[in-house]
């Protein structure tokens, strides 16, 4: 959890805290208390929900970019190997005539 989130959360910590203090102090019967209160809770669930989501979308989109870069790195990777693969071929069949012909004489 990065620090903007964790702010975040305390944020609506506190929010909901003094929402509940303020309603529960309020000079309303208790049935608008409770009214009130359960509003509140929804509320705060519903930004809670909001945030959850974006959280979720970005790090959906940061799996996806590391995904893709890997996938890049291990195709340079494959390239690579390709590459050096046929030159130690090359360089073997080279060494193989050398010797064959340094036999000859």
């Amino acid at each position: 959890m990065n620090d903007s989130t964790k702010v975040l959360a305390a944020m609506l910590a506190g929010l909901a805290a003094g929402v509940a203090i303020g309603i529960l102090f309020a000079p309303d019967k208790g049935s608008e208390t409770r009214d009130k209160l359960t509003d509140a809770l929804k509320n705060l669930a519903d930004s809670i929900k909001d945030r959850v989501a974006d959280e979720i979308d970005n790090l959906s989109e940061v799996k996806d970019t590391v995904v893709e870069e890997v996938k890049s790195k291990m195709k340079s990777a494959e390239v690579e190997f390709t590459e050096t693969r046929g030159a130690f071929s090359a360089a073997a069949v080279l060494t193989e005539e050398t010797i064959k012909d340094s036999t000859k004489t």
